[in-house]
């Protein structure tokens, strides 16, 4: 038991100094990682909750329109000024989308800074389990840092708008939405 690595680490004080901090750190790493988790929870959840309030609206305003032009009478005064809630509903879905995608961006904003602390928590670990492997002979002036992605023998091709699109399909859905309803005020009033 003498020549264990961690019997080693105990009897220097410089490798059990590193060990505790390293250790530290990781208990820091992992609460980080926590609260950027719960954030990126909040934010979901934000973004469903204004996505769901897009479409109630929508449903209760064709409703109201609806039950308003089932009473009117045959010269369709209503027809003339089709714009009206067209534009009223235009504007308040391109707000909601732009507050929809404020959320997204903040979201991807936060999961690139959970893949960092999660490449520094696995960096961090690696070097623990080091020092706990080699004991005494471990470099004390090694310091934990995040591996770079490898680079593989074959071409990685990463399609820019297709990332685009996968990361802003949700604001462009409910644009695509807005865009339907819009017309729809016609139909409705003047069909």
């Amino acid at each position: 038991m003498q020549h264990h690595p961690l019997t080693e680490i105990s009897a220097s004080p410089g490798h059990l100094l590193l060990l505790k901090l390293w250790q530290r750190e990781e208990g820091l790493i992992a609460s980080r990682i926590g609260s950027k988790e719960a954030q990126l929870d909040a934010v979901k959840r934000e973004a469903f909750q204004l996505c769901s309030l897009l479409f109630f609206f929508h449903g209760l305003f064709l409703t109201l329109l609806f039950v308003s032009s089932v009473g009117q009478s045959e010269d369709r005064r209503a027809c003339r000024g089709w714009w009206v809630p067209g534009c009223l509903s235009l504007v308040t879905s391109l707000v909601v989308v732009s507050t929809v995608q404020l959320r997204i961006w903040r979201y991807w904003r936060i999961y690139g800074q959970l893949r960092r602390e999660r490449g520094d928590g696995r960096a961090l670990a690696r070097c623990v389990q080091e020092l706990r492997m080699k004991g005494a002979s471990f470099e004390l002036g090694k310091e934990p840092q995040a591996s770079k992605r490898i680079k593989s023998s074959s071409v990685e091709v990463r399609w820019r708008p297709l990332r685009w699109c996968s990361r802003n399909a949700v604001a462009v859905c409910l644009l695509c939405f807005s865009g339907l309803v819009f017309p729809s005020c016609k139909f409705i009033l003047c069909g």
